[in-house]
């Protein structure tokens, strides 16, 4: 994934594989494609704390993160960064399954 991604309109998308991913980079249509590569990504890499930054707005980019979240067999449990430091409720940290743990 970070290498290149096919994205939904053919394109490619370009993400690297850190602790964080901003979502403010992406097109938000992208997501279903993003999220889970993403989190298969960490999870290869060993990175199982992550923390995906959807901002504050509407809260309509959170609860479709957090969908998401809730559907993939690789996460262990999610919730709001809680804090300014962490991005508060603009932000959600997300604990990770070891890849033999599935």
């Amino acid at each position: 994934m970070s290498d290149e991604n096919e994205g939904t309109a053919g394109g490619s998308v370009q993400v690297p594989i850190e602790w964080e991913l901003d979502l403010h980079a992406y097109n938000p249509k992208e997501l279903g494609i993003i999220l889970p590569e993403y989190i298969r990504e960490c999870r290869e890499r060993g990175i199982l704390e992550v923390r995906i930054v959807h901002g504050k707005g509407t809260g309509v980019l959170a609860k479709a993160v957090h969908a998401l979240l809730s559907k993939l067999p690789g996460v262990e449990s999610f919730r709001l960064a809680g804090f300014p430091a962490m991005g508060e409720w603009g932000a959600t940290v997300a604990r990770l399954k070891p890849m033999d743990k599935e």
